[in-house]
């Protein structure tokens, strides 16, 4: 009886199985060539940037910067086939949760810690005032609340990672994620070459001098890159305060998931969104970051795993912008460039303005 079972059964499930393996391979096949695209952008992004260091010594134009600038270059040449779309929206979305969750390895909750209340209190407030003022001069402007969102969360925290992040949260159009990143990335570039002149101008020392590059500066090479002339003080003290407003990135989305269906429509867009479970409210790749980053502070990451984590997300991260710049289309990015720039540029005034009030009012020295 038994054999005879396994013999009717064993006809019915292989069939089955064939159909899974098919099914998955079909998947793997309609994502290859537009990730394919994405790694090859990726590489050449890369080499550029080591070309610059080579040069200069200081990556002043970011792989990730270079990979979007890339793809918008092929996009506005050559529009890719609907056989690239799966791999590149893979890349836009997925490669990018995964690059968030890697991040929280990076962020060392006990220097945060270590630094002091009033100093974190400080970089707290001002990510959210800054949220607020940019926000507010955004929709002034007239630009789309959503833009305003992506301008804000991008000068306040961490830039493009920023604008990547927070876009699908609350589902921002993919233009208005490219011109975000375009135009801050330009700005985060020309803080890097012009924030080591502020420091004669304000009379700064070096420890101050690192918290306003940490409060204002987007990203982790770029603080890097905008303190080291300035000496080892002002290195150390940028990486810690820029590391506490990458940690702000978990808050704040989880906030803008919270109301994110109560956001007006933009344009073509649908009504908000109904009820959404647990899992869209709290996205998973942020409960990932916040967890590698306890996991780091608890001692359960060892110390020679940080930086090829810290590696691979950097890698995936460009891959994802390499993305995003194929989905760009120049004649859009023209057509809102004039209001997105001087929202940007108005966003960084204030973000440079609170973070100079906030270290005259802490009496950094």
């Amino acid at each position: 009886m038994t054999a005879r079972m396994a013999n009717r059964v064993a006809p019915d499930s292989a069939p089955a199985d064939r159909a899974g393996r098919s099914f998955r391979a079909g998947a793997a096949g309609r994502l290859m060539p537009g990730l394919f695209l994405c790694l090859i952008l990726t590489v050449m992004a890369q080499a550029l940037q080591a070309g610059e260091e080579h040069l200069t010594g200081h990556p002043y134009v970011e792989a990730l910067v270079l990979a979007i600038l890339l793809g918008t270059a092929l996009r506005t040449a050559w529009v890719p086939g609907a056989r690239f779309k799966a791999g590149i929206a893979f890349s836009a979305k997925q490669v990018l949760e995964v690059a968030v969750v890697l991040l929280g390895a990076s962020v060392s909750l006990g220097a945060i810690v270590a630094s002091g209340p009033a100093l974190l209190a400080g970089i707290v407030g001002a990510v959210a005032l800054t949220i607020l003022v940019s926000c507010a001069i955004c929709r002034a402007l007239g630009l789309p609340v959503r833009m305003a969102l992506l301008i804000a969360c991008g000068n306040a925290i961490c830039g493009n990672s920023a604008i990547a992040a927070v876009a699908p949260v609350i589902g921002a159009d993919s233009r208005d994620v490219a011109a975000a990143i375009a135009f801050t990335a330009v700005l985060g570039v020309l803080m890097v070459l012009g924030l080591p002149l502020f420091v004669p101008l304000a009379g700064f020392g070096e420890h101050q001098y690192g918290v306003l590059a940490g409060l204002t500066v987007y990203a982790v090479p770029q603080v890097l890159a905008a303190t080291v002339p300035v000496g080892a003080l002002a290195t150390q003290v940028g990486t810690l305060v820029k590391l506490v407003r990458v940690l702000m990135l978990g808050p704040v989305v989880v906030v803008l998931s919270l109301i994110a269906p109560r956001l007006p429509a933009d344009g073509a867009r649908a009504g908000a969104p109904g009820r959404l479970g647990f899992f869209k409210l709290v996205p998973w790749f942020i409960l990932g970051f916040l967890a590698l980053a306890t996991l780091r502070a608890l001692g359960f990451i060892p110390e020679d795993w940080l930086q090829p984590l810290s590696r691979i997300a950097g890698f995936l991260t460009i891959v994802s912008m390499a993305a995003l710049g194929l989905g760009v289309d120049v004649r859009i990015l023209a057509q809102v460039g004039g209001r997105v720039t001087l929202g940007v540029t108005a966003s960084l005034l204030v973000l440079l303005a609170i973070a100079v009030l906030l270290i005259r009012g802490l009496g950094v020295g």
